[in-house]
């Protein structure tokens, strides 16, 4: 599609009308949202989930891991304990990095590059949110580009509607340190209502691991992240606002993609091998927006919002051993001795995987409600345009053994770019319009969305390569669709049933769609589902069936070699429950709160897949094997007790046993990622007292029991979670 035709196609829909806002109750102007609160997830067509600042702040939940134990139908897969790179699966979706899922802030696409570069290791801290929106079902027509999964959107602090200062801050194992705290107001000018927020986030830790050999070395992270928000409501006749936000994040984590021997992780170990003492990711992100909400009448809503977020990393990490794949030395005694450091003269080959990403767009955004006759229809349509790239300029350096349990630097230094040089970029037009047809106690909501993506990608050979330097290109476009159609139907004031069928999708890289002809990943979703809620007690049952046609393989996650590539049929049909019941619910000094959440879920591969690269996670599946990190189940129930001054909460979650690849051994054969993770169990001990009106002490236990586990076999082999955490604090609030 040429620009020409782009901006017609852009107006013709603008004429229409735009992107979907969420509006509250009482008709007042609110920021994008994708379920809007707890009361409006329950008239969704979809299966949905809405945790707010009570959710996240009364467990003092900083680990998004953690924060979603309790919603059905999601997996996670924790990697370094505290949450800093989540792996998300929604329904049986492919989990690594979360790439199958359309991440947001604020309505806001949130991936570093969405698009091009889906499963990069950017993701929003949930500690510094003050709510977290999950969209399972087919309510997701509105968003994308990644819907085979679901929509997850983090809300940011929001503006207070009068002078508010708070301020949390807890200390932990490991001198594990966690500070939160902003400082807003709403004040009434001569020019309108103005409204600010002042907000830093702080998060480090030494980590719970510990270097071979280099106890002073700590494995930990640190985490800085300011962000500022205001907006400006002008004293006019028709509702309007302006809203800006801009936020950064500075990372910087001693982390690692080595795992251990299977020894040492049946052993419970937290130890990293030698070579991995020099590995480290630094990374830098900034996010920022301006939104433009306006009401014109009662009966329309439009907003406009432009936005851009720039994030680079480099992780310097153990890439090979002696030439070698990490995945085969950790099976491999000889290798694992030089991994150790204990094999004079042994390489230790260390790439630092440089990458520079930036997203910018503008997404416009409008509803509108009518009636026909006694049909009411509130018709929501959009458009957004969106650029993202990344580059990669990587390269590689060595660090010789001395045979004592140390490496030393060997020179030369590697030349940046000579390991990979890489650039890929997409231009995407999206458009959808859907609408909401109430008829009586029934409403029906059909929806179609539309997305033409210009791909394009440069990439240069290696000095070693028999062309050096030699630059390849390539370019081209394609179209992608998605919709369905759901329902809701009150049976009665407590009772509502709800399904839909849903068309999702997932877009490859573009180097991967032009290079290797890689097809977009498609989705055919059915649901069904009840929910009650009546005096305090609430159930949402829903069953579901999703059938995948040329899932996208990503070797890429986890440290694969090979390239993305279609990897045949999936299916996975599954049962979600959440049940939650306040039985002090007409006690007016206590509330005693309780929920049970239940997955079940069963995957199966419907075709072979043969060897696409390096030890990747989906080689050697057949038919009728599970799919990796996919449980069949998973399991949750916490119960509290809160009074006028004080609480507690016991949370309790169970995952059952999965395999960490598609050949489902049981154990690794060829390579340390391939092997069953058993079940575990986790138990979260959290309470306060509030001492008067602003001050509140906290404290908690995470893993009460310290349950030892396996918990991922990838990037590079088994590696344990984080055991029995203690921690304490303070909040305040004025």
């Amino acid at each position: 599609m040429n620009i020409e035709n782009t901006v017609k196609l852009a107006v013709a829909v603008l004429i229409l009308s735009d992107l979907s806002v969420a509006n509250t109750d009482d008709g007042e102007l609110s920021p994008l949202t994708v379920v809007g609160g707890k009361d409006r997830a329950l008239d969704l067509v979809g299966s949905a989930a809405y945790l707010d600042t009570e959710d996240i702040r009364n467990h003092s939940n900083t680990n998004i891991n953690r924060i979603l134990a309790k919603v059905p139908g999601v997996y996670v897969r924790e990697e370094n304990g505290y949450g800093n790179f989540p792996n998300i699966s929604i329904r049986g979706v492919d989990g690594g990095r979360s790439a199958k899922l359309t991440i947001m802030e604020d309505g806001v696409l949130m991936a570093p590059a969405a698009y091009s570069a889906p499963s990069a290791y950017y993701s929003p801290s949930a500690g510094r949110m003050s709510g977290l929106e999950v969209l399972k079902g087919s309510s997701q027509i509105k968003y994308g580009p990644h819907t085979t999964g679901g929509v997850i959107n983090y809300l940011s602090t929001e503006i207070p509607e009068e002078q508010a200062f708070y301020a949390k801050v807890t200390y932990g194992s490991d001198n594990t340190l966690f500070g939160h705290s902003y400082y807003g107001d709403t004040v009434q000018t001569s020019h309108g209502l103005v409204g600010y927020l002042l907000e830093m986030h702080y998060h480090r830790s030494d980590g719970f691991r510990s270097v071979q050999g280099r106890d002073a070395l700590d494995t930990g992270f640190e985490r800085i992240e300011p962000m500022v928000k205001m907006f400006w409501e002008p004293d006019s006749a028709m509702k309007q606002r302006f809203e800006l936000k801009f936020g950064s994040s500075d990372f910087d984590a001693k982390e690692s993609y080595l795992g251990l021997t299977e020894a040492d992780a049946s052993s419970g170990s937290h130890d990293l091998y030698s070579a991995a003492q020099f590995d480290n990711m630094d990374a830098f992100h900034y996010r920022t927006y301006l939104k433009y909400t306006v009401e014109p009448t009662d009966d329309l809503k439009i907003e406009a919002t432009a936005y851009y977020n720039r994030y680079n990393r480099n992780w310097y990490k153990l890439n090979k051993i002696d030439g070698g794949s990490l995945d085969t030395a950790l099976l491999d005694p000889a290798k694992v001795m030089a991994l150790r450091g204990m094999t004079f003269g042994s390489v230790a080959n260390v790439k630092a995987n440089s990458r520079d990403y930036y997203s910018y767009g503008l997404q416009l955004a409008g509803q509108y409600d009518f009636d026909a006759g006694a049909v009411h229809h509130s018709v929501v349509s959009g458009v957004r345009y969106h650029t993202d790239r990344v580059r990669r300029f990587q390269w590689s350096d060595d660090y010789v053994s001395d045979g004592a349990g140390d490496f030393s630097f060997s020179t030369p230094h590697g030349v940046p770019g000579d390991d990979g040089n890489r650039r890929q970029q997409t231009d995407a037009l999206a458009l959808f319009i859907e609408d909401a047809i109430k008829i009586g106690k029934t409403t029906i909501r059909p929806g179609v969305r539309y997305e033409h993506l210009d791909v394009e990608y440069d990439e240069w050979a290696k000095s070693t390569d028999p062309v050096p330097f030699a630059k390849t290109s390539g370019s081209g476009s394609y179209g992608i669709w998605a919709g369905g159609v759901g329902f809701t139907h009150a049976l009665c004031d407590t009772d509502t049933i709800y399904g839909g069928v849903y068309r999702g999708v997932s877009v490859p890289g573009p180097r991967s769609h032009l290079k290797s002809n890689v097809e977009e990943e498609t989705t055919l979703s059915y649901e069904l589902g009840w929910r009650h809620n009546r005096d305090g007690f609430s159930i949402d049952l829903a069953g579901f069936y999703t059938d995948f046609s040329d899932l996208i393989a990503r070797e890429s996650i986890g440290g694969g070699t090979g390239e993305d590539r279609n990897a045949g049929d999936v299916e996975v049909l599954g049962i979600e429950l959440l049940a939650s019941y306040d039985a002090a619910y007409d006690c007016p000094s206590f509330s005693l709160p309780m929920y049970v959440s239940a997955t079940w879920t069963q995957s199966e591969f419907k075709t072979a897949i043969a060897s696409g690269g390096e030890d990747g996670i989906w080689d050697g599946a057949v038919a009728g094997n599970e799919l990796p990190y996919v449980p069949e189940w998973k399991l949750a129930a916490g119960v509290g007790l809160a009074t006028d001054q004080w609480g507690v909460n016991l949370d309790a979650s169970f995952t059952s046993s999965q395999y960490g690849t598609g050949n489902n051994f049981s154990a690794p054969v060829t390579s340390s990622r391939q092997g069953k993770l058993d079940s575990f169990v986790l138990v979260d001990l959290s309470g306060y007292y509030q001492i008067n009106d602003n001050w509140t002490v906290i404290a908690g236990i995470n893993n009460l029991f310290d349950e030892v586990y396996i918990s991922s076999r990838v990037p590079h082999g088994p590696r344990n979670a984080r055991g029995r955490h203690l921690y304490t604090g303070f909040e305040v609030k004025f």
